[in-house]
C-alpha cells in the first residue's frame, strides 16, 4: 500500500473542500474511490470523472486507473477541465 499526497486544482479544490491530503492506496482507481467515498460529494464524484490525473508528474492519460499503480511517497495530482486559454 503507497501513501502519498493528493492535490485537488480549481473545481476539483473546490468540491473536494480541502487543497490537499494525505493517502493509503495501492492504485490510482483505489484512490478515486476512496476520495469519492470520503468526501460524499456528487460535485466531487462528478469533477473526478472528467479530471486528468498526473502521478509524480506523469501523465495518466486513459489507462484504466486501476492498473495505474501509485509508488510510495508519489503526488497525484487532479486537474479538472480548465476554461479559457
Amino acid at each position: 500500500m503507497a501513501r502519498g499526497l493528493v492535490r485537488y486544482w480549481a473545481a476539483a479544490k473546490e468540491a473536494a473542500g480541502v487543497a490537499e491530503e494525505p493517502f493509503e492506496a495501492v492504485t490510482l482507481g483505489d484512490l478515486v474511490v476512496q476520495i469519492t467515498s470520503k468526501h460524499e460529494n456528487p460535485d466531487l464524484t462528478r469533477v473526478l470523472g472528467r479530471s486528468s490525473f498526473l502521478v509524480d508528474g506523469a501523465p495518466a492519460g486513459t489507462r484504466d486507473p486501476h492498473v495505474v499503480e501509485l509508488p510510495d511517497g508519489a503526488t497525484v495530482e487532479v486537474l479538472p477541465p480548465f476554461a479559457g486559454g
